[in-house]
């Protein structure tokens, strides 16, 4: 029996992953491109059925917001990590996905029905 967290971890990764395609991947930072729009519908699906549809509606949303980098450029010029570079692209990808592992827990966490 897979947790709360690990139900919406999976989802995440499935559909961050398995089912974003180049479309979604080259566009999705552009608020107003419908790339953006499908691939955060494509997490609030999945994160629905892990979680159920307050998650997947918030979190979607949420994923939406982090995928316009601000948050991550927001983090980047706090703590003054590479934006230059050849490490650039690990660093941007790998602080993306924390930041959404974050949002997952901290619901699970602050969500009554888990917590």
């Amino acid at each position: 029996m897979l947790t709360p967290f690990e139900r919406g971890l999976i989802a995440h990764l499935i559909a961050d992953w398995l089912l974003q395609n180049d479309w979604m991947a080259n566009n999705k930072t552009n608020l107003r491109h419908p790339a953006a729009w499908t691939h955060a519908a494509i997490q609030a699906v999945a994160l629905t059925v892990a979680l159920g549809w307050q998650a997947g509606l918030i979190l979607g949303l949420i994923h939406l917001l982090v995928d316009t980098r601000y948050p991550l450029r927001c983090w980047q010029r706090i703590f003054r990590q590479t934006v230059n570079g050849p490490a650039t692209l690990h660093v941007s990808i790998w602080g993306d996905q924390v930041i959404h592992i974050i949002t997952i827990a901290m619901w699970v966490a602050l969500t009554p029905v888990y917590g």
